[in-house]
């Protein structure tokens, strides 16, 4: 008898240990599967918001085009100074930072002209108009469209121009080059 009973204790304990054994590997595999889905998700949502900061700077430029250059606006202090002079200058109304604060109250409301691609070698996400300006048929046949895009765009384009509105201004209003460049860069930790 001691010797059945031995070898159904260590059939039990095999038992257990192989049940055990698939436990950790279950845990283990959920592990994995949750920490690939998180750096998806941190991957997408990093394409999102450089996208969304692509697609502003490209609006706000078009925005400003589209102002006449030869608009002038007066800025400054309307006080006269001890001398009689006022400190006045006139600045070209699209880049004057009363239409910049207008332009980018409207800016992001045109991330719903915007559809996502996917570049097939690369997985990399990229957001293009589907709509365009001037009314010419455009290329959509590898543009998806869909609103939960839009509306992610939408919102990420709030906030980066919530959090870096001094930035945008100073970007816009002085004519800097590269403004997608300084302003969307990845170590920009701002977006």
């Amino acid at each position: 008898m001691n010797i059945i009973n031995l070898m159904n204790f260590v059939l039990q304990v095999s038992v257990v240990q192989v049940e055990m054994g698939l436990q950790v590997c279950v845990v283990f595999l959920c592990g994995l599967l949750s920490l690939n889905v998180f750096v998806h998700g941190a991957r997408q949502s990093q394409d999102i918001k450089c996208g969304a900061c692509r697609a502003l700077v490209d609006e706000m430029e078009w925005a400003i085009s589209q102002i006449d250059p030869k608009k002038m606006i007066q800025t400054g202090s309307f006080r006269i100074n001890p001398d009689g002079s006022q400190s006045i200058k006139e600045v070209p109304l699209a880049r004057s930072e009363g239409n910049l604060l207008e332009l980018m109250e409207e800016v992001c409301e045109r991330m719903k002209d915007y559809g996502e691609r996917v570049d097939p070698a690369t997985q990399r996400k990229t957001y293009l108009r589907h709509t365009s300006r001037d009314g010419t048929s455009m290329d959509l046949s590898d543009v998806t469209l869909d609103s939960r895009v839009s509306a992610s765009l939408k919102f990420a384009c709030e906030t980066i121009v919530e959090r870096n509105e001094d930035e945008i201004i100073e970007f816009f209003s002085h004519e800097t080059d590269n403004v997608k460049d300084r302003l969307c860069k990845p170590e920009n930790r701002s977006l």
